[in-house]
């Protein structure tokens, strides 16, 4: 599945309700529905700055592909890393770096978001992208 069907699979969740508080539930249930990260990997190497929870996203190389878990302190904030990890995990480190994550702005995800959370958002996509620049760099012969 593409990154733009996984968007519209998202958006698609997102259209069926129209009220704010029932998107924000949506979202706390989506972060439940994330794999546990281990404890052992809850630390400060993996864990993101710039977010004001506790965001923790830990990337795995294998086969040419980057793949991500994630985990949070704040129930929404683990929801919307969740849906990034479902967006790009599983990637290749350029389709990571290119992607359009347009899906933030059709759902209207930033502009329902306190500004720590938008940061946070941001921050979470920038480390994903330098997650994926960094294995890219150290593998050229491995990713595409």
């Amino acid at each position: 599945m593409t990154t733009d069907e996984v968007q519209e699979q998202i958006t698609a969740e997102f259209e069926a309700f129209n009220d704010w508080m029932d998107r924000y539930n949506l979202l706390i249930e989506l972060g439940r529905e994330l794999p546990p990260v281990d404890q052992a990997e809850k630390t400060n190497e993996y864990l993101i700055e710039g977010c004001q929870s506790k965001v923790w996203l830990v990337p795995e190389f294998r086969n040419g592909l980057l793949f991500f878990k994630a985990d949070s302190d704040a129930l929404i904030t683990k929801g919307i890393v969740s849906l990034l990890v479902r967006v790009l995990s599983g990637r290749t480190p350029r389709e990571i770096k290119n992607a359009n994550l347009w899906f933030i702005d059709k759902i209207n995800l930033r502009q329902n978001l306190s500004p720590t959370r938008s940061n946070g958002l941001l921050a979470m996509i920038k480390q994903m992208r330098l997650y994926a620049l960094a294995f890219e760099l150290k593998n050229p012969d491995k990713t595409a």
